[in-house]
């Protein structure tokens, strides 16, 4: 339908949706910086369109966007501190440190207030301001409650700073620790001590050679009585998993997806045992899919819930070597398992041996064997360890001899 505005020449497109869309642009055709204009009228679908005049009128220099919903009730949403942090973790991706910044300083809910207002925020310029107040567009709030009602039908746990199953470890992470846990299964591990928790990690694409040790070490670790942390990726992680709930261990997999959606779908049935023995957990809220940004950002949690991290084998760029050197940024011990030097997968470890990073982990034959802990000793639930290990870690100029335990002269 073509129609004449004054001093333009334009058309008129109706859109679906009850939505008319004007495109117009100036009548000149010489100049090369043409401005165009895209004004969307809001009517009443089925009524006649005679003049734009008492329809609301937005003018914008793309053409034809689409408006996306506003967030003005979002904080309306937030009703306390708890909900405040699950709407964020819903808005905005993980470690992110100016968020983490502000939480500490003002809290979840007034941080959902700044986000809707358009006055300073706290410690940021206006452009840097602009920038954070953008990743706060997003579905409406309505949507944000929804998924929070539907997480509470689904027994999705929450824990926030301050609860009693919150891991205070996390708060080594600063300005970057988790908005919130989403977890599913048994909470209250996060509550033992720091000294009982080990990450195992390692490559995907595993050796069987490297499978088989991620299997031995979880499991002394496991009738040792320490919690098996892993991601629940193919390869090492998915073995240090098993090899736990077959010891009738304790083991977490930290997710980079949401805990109703285990990933990969490979490991759907191994995931949903750990659900119902163990305990899954992320940051990310339900129905959230991994992202590389997530990947990355889930090796600073699996870093910091546990008191020292193996790698058993990893390539050079391995998402494994992050978690590993995180660790070690933390004050974490690091250890890393050697391999054949022919093997692609041995890369990772050596070059973390080769560091200094890592200490060597290994299960000497016919020599007292050793059990370099996490710092604090090596006291379990019972206040003794139940089961001398058969694996030691080499003493690293990062380890104190004051720290070795459970020491055994039986060779294997």
């Amino acid at each position: 339908m073509k129609r004449n505005m004054t001093g333009l020449s334009s058309h008129v497109f109706l859109r679906r949706g009850g939505r008319t869309c004007v495109s117009a642009r100036r009548p000149s055709r010489r100049t090369r910086n043409m401005r165009r204009t895209c004004l969307i009228l809001h009517f009443t679908p089925g009524s006649a369109f005679t003049e734009p005049s008492g329809f609301r009128v937005a003018a914008r220099t793309s053409l034809c966007e689409r408006e996306e919903p506003t967030m003005a009730n979002l904080s309306q949403v937030a009703q306390g501190e708890r909900t405040a942090r699950m709407a964020l973790s819903m808005i905005v991706e993980p470690d992110d440190a100016v968020t983490g910044r502000l939480l500490g300083e003002v809290g979840a809910v007034e941080v959902l207030r700044l986000a809707e207002r358009d006055d300073g925020v706290p410690g940021l310029g206006t452009v840097d301001a602009r920038v954070w107040r953008a990743q706060f567009e997003r579905p409406d709030a309505q949507t944000h409650s929804q998924r929070i009602v539907e997480a509470q039908r689904m027994g999705i746990g929450v824990l926030i700073p301050g609860d009693q199953d919150w891991p205070s470890a996390l708060d080594d992470l600063g300005d970057r620790r988790p908005y919130v846990l989403w977890t599913r299964g048994a909470s209250s591990f996060l509550a033992r001590p720091l000294r009982e928790f080990v990450t195992i990690t390692g490559a995907r694409a595993a050796t069987s050679y490297g499978e088989h040790v991620a299997g031995e070490l979880a499991s002394d670790l496991a009738n040792a009585e320490r919690v098996v942390v892993a991601g629940g990726a193919y390869g090492i992680e998915g073995a240090a998993h098993r090899a736990a709930l077959a010891s009738g261990g304790d083991t977490i997999a930290v997710m980079a997806n949401g805990v109703d959606r285990p990933y990969p779908m490979g490991h759907r049935e191994l995931l949903e045992r750990v659900a119902d023995l163990g305990l899954m957990v992320s940051e990310v809220p339900p129905g959230a899919v991994p992202t590389r940004h997530r990947f990355l950002a889930r090796a600073r949690l699996m870093a910091a819930l546990s008191a020292a991290t193996v790698v058993v084998e990893a390539g050079v760029r391995s998402g494994s070597m992050a978690v590993a050197r995180r660790a070690h940024e933390l004050g974490r011990a690091v250890g890393a398992v050697p391999g054949p030097v022919s093997s692609a997968t041995s890369v990772g470890p050596h070059q973390l041996l080769r560091d200094r990073i890592a200490s060597l982990v290994a299960a000497p034959t016919g020599s007292p064997r050793r059990w370099v802990p996490p710092p604090g000793g090596c006291s379990t639930r019972s206040g003794r360890c139940s089961t001398p290990p058969r694996w030691w870690m080499s003493p690293s100029p990062a380890t104190s001899p004051s720290t070795t335990c459970c020491s055994a002269s039986r060779s294997s």
